[in-house]
């Protein structure tokens, strides 16, 4: 039993997709862009969440969609948003 909202379904309910292409506001080159990502995977954890869990989701978000699906469930990740957007773990990390 639980409130109105609530569901037993645990894991995954959206399908993963690709997400839209995304533009910097300025130009960068291909190593600038690389260095972004760099950065964004090295501090994330810092923000909360443990480890093996922004692992599986770099390791997701690097994956073709249907491996991704296999990743994000393997970890139990909650996706809200099918393109990686926005995720969970258990903790509501």
């Amino acid at each position: 039993m639980g409130c109105a909202g609530s569901s037993q379904t645990k894991g995954n309910v959206k399908k993963i997709t690709k997400p839209k292409p995304w533009k910097h506001p300025q130009p960068i080159t291909k190593c600038q862009l690389v260095q972004l990502r760099e950065e964004f995977w090295d501090t994330a954890p810092h923000h909360g969440g443990r480890i093996e869990i922004w692992d599986a989701l770099r390791a997701a978000a690097e994956a073709d969609p249907s491996l991704a699906q296999t990743i994000v469930n393997d970890a139990r990740i909650t996706v809200q948003n099918a393109d990686l957007t926005i995720c969970y773990d258990e903790r509501g990390t």
